[in-house]
């Protein structure tokens, strides 16, 4: 089952002051603002704030209002001054549209997200982080129905090890990047690729399997894991880590060799570490180690300092890794780029 990787902002706040002293605003921050269909908290904290993951600390929880600390389409924030220090208050707007020719009203009941859903929804549920004896304990392919090397939706295939007489649907994986640590060597996890959806329609060893659905080929050895339910929320606010975290870039989806916004990058950090869902890291472009070539010296050699290069927050954790999206690039970010506790 999916661990579900919302977290409340009302417990955020209810854990962390309400104001903090080192709040800096956007110069260019409006005094008050509707929030619109489209808008996510993210974009909405850069308006009022120069660190978008400072918002909890101008957020004002009225508990008057319900559901408080989430935000929906019709409501207005206004910038306000308590005892000389900037707090964000809620008022709640109209939440019914009336639709037309037909006599009806629609109540608008889905709170803004914190990021870009599009851009991190298929990163929810797979691809996945796991061990090697995950995979490796996994019911496997054996063989296709009809003989043939690779299998797509509608095809049968013989699946072994399948053992739980209660669990008919599978989501099928393959084994893909090994996650490894770039400073220790330590083995972090193994990527399990997605290839597709299975039903069992006859138990037994082997079992005869039929693939619903499929996104790439089904090969003989792709493993079977139980599907994971998608009872998940994203209300989960951006915040700076509690403790100095420092990581590694050690993974890039998508092929490409630099990173810019909205794409998902995977650190060497995880829930281990005290990473939580929400937290946001500074990216650093790593310096280059270069040789002094005024010395002439073949052994002189110095290291360049390392450059800020943007934000990430991290959107999905794992014990040893986790997912992050990049929310902002001042310049190319890249593989075994840096992160740190943004300030």
């Amino acid at each position: 089952m999916i661990r579900r990787i919302v977290l409340s902002l009302f417990f955020v706040l209810i854990s962390l002051p309400l104001i903090a002293n080192d709040v800096e605003l956007n110069p260019d921050h409006p005094q008050r603002y509707v929030v619109k269909k489209g808008d996510t908290l993210w974009d909405i904290s850069g308006m009022f704030l120069k660190y978008p993951w400072h918002w909890p600390d101008i957020w004002y929880v009225n508990p008057q209002i319900e559901n408080p600390h989430l935000i929906y389409p019709g409501d207005e924030l206004s910038l306000v001054w308590r005892d000389g220090r900037p707090v964000l208050e809620l008022n709640r707007g109209e939440r019914t549209v009336k639709l037309s020719p037909q006599v009806r009203e629609t109540v608008l009941d889905k709170p803004i997200p914190t990021i870009p859903l599009s851009a991190i929804g298929p990163f929810l549920t797979k691809p996945k982080v796991v061990g090697a004896e995950v995979l490796d304990n996994a019911p496997y392919v054996v063989a296709s129905a009809d003989e043939r090397l690779i299998s797509g939706s509608g095809d049968y295939v013989y699946a072994r090890g399948v053992q739980n007489d209660d669990v008919n649907d599978y989501s099928v994986f393959r084994g893909g990047k090994v996650y490894t640590d770039p400073d220790t060597g330590e083995v972090l996890g193994y990527e399990a690729i997605y290839t597709g959806d299975a039903t069992v329609v006859t138990p037994g060893d082997p079992a005869k399997v039929d693939l619903t659905y499929t996104n790439r080929e089904v090969q003989i050895g792709d493993r079977l894991l139980e599907v994971e339910e998608d009872d998940y929320d994203l209300n989960f606010i951006p915040r700076s880590p509690a403790e100095a975290m420092n990581g590694r870039i050690i993974s890039v989806f998508d092929g490409v060799s630099q990173v810019g916004q909205y794409q998902i990058v995977v650190l060497n950090l995880g829930a281990r570490d005290g990473l939580e869902t929400g937290h946001v890291l500074s990216v650093y472009q790593a310096g280059d180690t270069i040789r002094d070539q005024v010395t002439q010296q073949p052994d002189d050699v110095v290291t360049l300092p390392d450059e800020h290069a943007g934000e990430a927050m991290v959107f999905k954790t794992y014990d040893k890794v986790s997912y992050a999206i990049v929310m902002k690039a001042t310049r190319a970010i890249h593989l075994l780029d840096k992160v740190k506790s943004a300030p």
